[in-house]
């Protein structure tokens, strides 16, 4: 049962190419002021995006101008629809980045509207696509925000959603790709409302497929041939016998310099290199070559006085000296704005040379006259090996090698393994077949499914799977999802089968109840759905904490959620991770260091006490910190629905500092600027103990402290401790049961006039900006947590009721209030009070 022929390409016409002026919309032309006439291609589709509203796919190679197509869609709902609403979704945060720069400039400056991008709080991103026009996203986070569609209008009035790269349901973020356009088809369907649903994508075998499952009608399917490009494409495929991986890169060194001499000697060139080590060998190998050759600075295009700055902003020693002779490399172990400087070098023509890493090219704008590639794998450390890179990957590095209108054809060298010649052949020529991969994640997909009340019952699972791209492939290519056959009764049963199974995995795990057929969701589902948390995470949470969990022990269950699975590993990070691992305290006996949970907790702590670390690590600190209070977050209603207090408690105390970058025993004026050691203890001896102290200082007192500091060091400190919430807690028992008391709680926020907006939380170590919440957590003298609350103090005054729960034992009991911060350490409360039962 060989899948079915797939059908022909789109043939490419050979039309007139249209103005920029038949939009017909004088604001919208100046967005395209560099070019009279559109692209080919654009010129194809431009009927159908402009002028109708149906949905549509398009399938066209990486540069060949979609983006400018689906910015047709764009300006036609812009000008015509009275909602106005478009939810863009980028597959990496990197390709988000981008199109946010280049949109907020182009439809948010020049045409004046409201361009913004999710932070992935629900609550403040609702708020957020209410007040926008055009919201730019990754997948994750509109997965987030949709699930809860029926109560949200913001949702259900989106008027266009366009989904880019979408060739990528093969890869990690496939899965959710999938649940999010097929959820996007189920609300256009149930609100009858019309979202216009507009796909961008590679050329793909299976294009057919793609568009039934979005719901583009023939006439809204374009899915061009990978041989047509915007600026022809010669291509040059090198075979090198070595298996070794390492002789095979050393001996791709001198043909890497021999293709920029002989194709491009004086065009851009951009080369593509596994990883970061690489990246600096080659670009120091380059400029070896260049000076054996009698010409050390043929790379550089620029003079030395306009780089010497730019060289002196480098924080790397390699880069320094790459930059001085006209080669620049860039890794993920940099910032966005070293990134950004060295591309602006490359973009600009100051140097001639990018070296990149394979990661990044999603998020690389910049474009060439020769592209090489530099071998085809990757070290994958989850499975402690080398893997080949995505063909999707592949794909877009080619497309770097096409700068429309400046070359009339383009070059790209790809050096592989002899062994991998063939395949490359056939698939660079040739479009990708994409297959669903929503079963690898299917059970918390569905697990949210049935939190929301999208599905009740196992029919109704059956009825959710029927929109997937997943349902649409299992008859064409039935083999591959282990199919015996394709009869109507074969993919019945296949579907039954798996909703069963995923059932059983979500009952076992605590997150389903089922009722024969029914199905409703348990307390750990509705926190997985809630915090955008796995189901195996919240199974763990559940079964690993006891009663007598102290800090070192939550600290490793969070570092082994399923979350951090995909934290990167490196070929060749043991020793370095070792020799933190031991400067830190952390035993890791003769576990592997070089695994993703290890690696997280080495982090994890090398982050609380603010440990410098190399740049390799630091982009994976990110990765691993900014999830963490979420993830803290939800191990806290996992706490609280066992009802215990005491790992409660340390779970709010271990996210205040991780959102801080301090430890239990540092004291709270850490968290101000250009607070060391010495000024703690110089504060301490004039009895200055934490931040209230050092604002309700004499003027005096504080200027002695202060003497060492400079006028502008000063204001920081005065601008963080204003930030500093200062809260009253008023409370009194409002009403009282045989079982249950309601508490009546007054939160007030000091030096906070009406109207005025608290910001974000002040916390320089924290990789993102973050909103500040609090927990509201009552206790009984038996240790018990008889109630929570999470709020937030956004206002100068909130009134919170809270239900707690009275022991059996009639009598005086006891307890305990609490008022926890989420992100700031020494400003917690705790109050005694008995009721009466």
């Amino acid at each position: 049962i060989l899948p079915e022929k797939s059908p022909p390409h789109t043939e490419l016409l050979d039309l007139q190419p249209l103005p920029v002026t038949a939009l017909r919309y004088p604001e919208a032309e100046k967005l395209f002021a560099g070019q009279k006439v559109f692209n080919p291609i654009a010129t194809q589709v431009f009927s159908t995006m402009y002028s109708g509203s149906d949905n549509v796919v398009l399938c066209a190679p990486a540069a060949s101008g979609k983006i400018i197509c689906a910015e047709f869609a764009l300006l036609n709902m812009l000008k015509n629809d009275p909602v106005k609403r478009c939810v863009y979704v980028a597959p990496y945060e990197q390709t988000a980045d981008e199109r946010f720069k280049d949109w907020s400039q182009k439809f948010g400056q020049e045409l004046g509207f409201k361009v913004a991008r999710l932070t992935g709080e629900p609550a403040t991103d609702n708020k957020i696509l209410e007040e926008s026009n055009i919201v730019i996203t990754i997948p994750d986070r509109w997965d987030l925000l949709s699930r809860r569609w029926k109560t949200r209008k913001a949702v259900q009035d989106v008027r266009l959603f366009i989904v880019d790269q979408l060739h990528l349901l093969d890869s990690e973020v496939g899965p959710t790709v999938e649940a999010v356009v097929s959820r996007m088809r189920y609300i256009s369907y149930q609100v009858q409302g019309k979202i216009r649903i507009v796909a961008l994508a590679a050329s793909l075998a299976n294009a057919k497929d793609v568009a039934e499952w979005i719901g583009a009608k023939d006439t809204g399917l374009f899915n061009f041939s990978p041989n047509v490009r915007t600026v022809p494409l010669e291509m040059i495929i090198q075979g090198f016998d070595l298996h070794h991986r390492g002789t095979r890169l050393l001996a791709m060194g001198r043909p890497v310099y021999q293709a920029i001499k002989h194709y491009s000697s004086d065009k851009p060139v951009i080369v593509f290199v596994p990883d970061r080590k690489q990246a600096r060998v080659t670009a120091i190998d380059l400029l070896l070559q260049a000076a054996s050759d009698d010409q050390p600075k043929r790379f550089l295009h620029a003079d030395e006085d306009d780089m010497r700055p730019y060289i002196l902003g480098a924080r790397e020693k390699a880069l320094k000296q790459t930059l001085e002779y006209g080669v620049g490399f860039i890794h993920e172990g940099f910032t966005a704005q070293e990134r950004q400087g060295v591309s602006r070098l490359f973009d600009a023509g100051a140097i001639q040379v990018l070296v990149c890493t394979e990661s990044l090219v999603w998020g690389l704008q910049s474009l060439a006259h020769l592209v090489v590639i530099m071998d085809t794998q990757k070290f994958d450390g989850r499975e402690n090996r080398y893997v080949d890179y995505p063909i999707a990957d592949v794909l877009e590095m080619m497309g770097r090698a096409s700068r429309p209108g400046v070359d009339t054809s383009g070059m790209c060298v790809l050096l592989a393994h002899s062994a991998k010649k063939e395949y490359y052949k056939k698939f660079i020529y040739e479009p990708l077949p994409v297959e669903s991969h929503l079963d690898q994640k299917m059970a918390d997909h569905m697990n949210a499914e049935v939190v929301v009340k999208t599905i009740e019952n196992k029919q109704d699972a059956v009825d959710w799977l029927t929109w997937t791209f997943y349902y649409r492939r299992l008859s064409q290519n039935p083999n591959y999802y282990g199919l015996k056959g394709v009869g109507p009764n074969h993919i019945s049963d296949h579907l039954s089968e798996t909703v069963e199974t995923t059932v059983d995995a979500l009952e076992a795990a605590g997150c389903l109840s089922v009722d024969d057929v029914d199905l409703g969701a348990a307390n750990l589902g509705v926190i997985a759905a809630f915090y955008y948390s796995r189901y195996t995470t919240v199974e763990l949470y559940n079964r690993s904490i006891k009663p007598t969990t102290k800090r070192k022990g939550i600290l490793d269950v969070l570092s082994a959620v399923s979350e951090y699975d995909s934290v990167p590993v490196r070929h060749g990070e043991e020793a370095a991770l070792r020799g933190l691992a031991q400067s830190l305290g952390v035993r890791v006996g003769d576990a592997n260091v070089n695994e993703p949970h290890a690696k997280a907790l080495i982090l994890l702590n090398a982050h609380m006490q603010r440990t410098p670390i190399s740049t390799d690590l630091a982009s994976d600190l990110k990765y691993t910190v900014e999830q963490a209070p979420r993830l803290l977050q939800a191990m806290v209603d996992v706490i609280a629905s066992m009802g215990t207090l005491k790992p409660a408690l340390v779970a709010m105390e271990l996210s205040q500092m991780l959102v801080q970058a301090t430890q239990a025993d540092s004291s709270p004026l850490l968290q101000l600027p250009h607070f060391g050691e010495q000024l703690i203890s110089a504060a301490k001896k004039a009895g200055v103990e934490d931040i209230f102290d050092l604002i309700n200082m004499d003027d005096s007192a504080r200027d002695k402290l202060f003497s060492g500091l400079s006028q502008q060091q000063v204001q920081d400190i005065a601008k963080a401790c204003n930030r500093y919430p200062a809260i009253t807690v008023d409370f009194k028992v409002a009403k009282q049961g045989s079982d249950m008391a309601k508490l009546q709680v007054k939160l007030e926020r000091e030096g906070m006039e009406e109207g005025d907006k608290v910001g974000p939380v002040y916390a320089p170590y924290f990789p993102n900006e973050k909103e500040e919440s609090w927990w509201l957590v009552v206790g009984n003298s038996d240790g018990q947590l008889v109630g929570i609350k999470r709020t937030t103090i956004a206002k100068q005054v909130v009134n919170v009721k809270m239900d707690v729960e009275l022991g059996e034992q009639p009598g005086k009991q006891d307890f305990r209030l609490f008022l926890m911060s989420d992100s700031y350490q020494g400003c917690d409360q705790e109050y005694q009070f008995a009721i009466d039962v």
